[in-house]
């Protein structure tokens, strides 16, 4: 439940939040939000990497199709990638991978300011 939540939740703050600021700033605030969250590790990664990467994704085709543009078809010759669908691709995969590193980081400081009891003697 906690990564359907984080996913969700991920998701709104970078379609509300990446317009209006660079995408390191969207990827501490993601850190931040899964560290309030506390999923498990592999939950807060998936979750910010699915969060991030699909809407990502999906901004990219959006704004694809809304603009008639040709110009992912050109900047993906220009980088040898072929065509624009294979850049609109990478661009998702960027994404999932900026989302997901950023979860978990979120989940190792939780970890890291959680207060661990260590028995030394234990019998």
């Amino acid at each position: 439940m906690r990564f359907i939540f984080l996913t969700i939740l991920t998701a709104l703050v970078v379609v509300f939040l990446n317009p209006l600021s660079p995408f390191w700033v969207v990827m501490i605030a993601i850190c931040v939000l899964t560290a309030l969250i506390y999923p498990s590790g592999a939950g807060g990664f998936f979750g910010g990497g699915l969060g991030m990467g699909l809407t990502w994704l999906g901004q990219s085709i959006y704004l694809g199709i809304t603009t008639a543009s040709s110009l992912p078809d050109k900047m993906g010759e220009l980088m040898g990638l072929g065509s624009g669908m294979t850049l609109i691709a990478v661009t998702g995969v960027v994404g999932f991978v900026l989302g997901a590193f950023s979860g978990w980081t979120g989940v190792l400081f939780r970890k890291m300011l959680q207060k661990t009891t260590f028995n030394v003697y234990k019998g």
